[in-house]
C-alpha cells in the first residue's frame, strides 16, 4: 500500500472556503469547507441544498475545487 497523498489545492483549503465539488461524473455541487485533517487527507464539507455533511478523502476519486467569489 501507498500512502495516500492529497491533491495540492486540497493542502490549500481551509475551514469556511467556498468550493465545488464533484462527487461523480456529471454530479457537482457547492458547499464550504467545514473541518479538515491535519494532514489534509480528510475533508468534511457541508454541501449547499440542504444536501448534509460529508466527509472526503483524497483517495475517494472526488475533486473539491475552490469556487471563486
Amino acid at each position: 500500500m501507498r500512502p495516500a497523498e492529497p491533491a495540492a489545492h486540497w493542502k490549500a483549503l481551509k475551514e469556511g472556503d467556498r468550493v465545488r465539488v464533484r462527487l461523480i461524473p456529471g454530479y457537482e455541487t457547492g458547499g464550504l469547507v467545514d473541518a479538515i485533517t491535519w494532514d489534509h487527507t480528510a475533508v468534511w464539507v457541508d454541501l449547499d441544498a440542504g444536501l448534509g455533511r460529508t466527509l472526503l478523502h483524497c483517495s475517494d476519486g472526488v475533486e473539491i475545487v475552490p469556487q471563486d467569489a
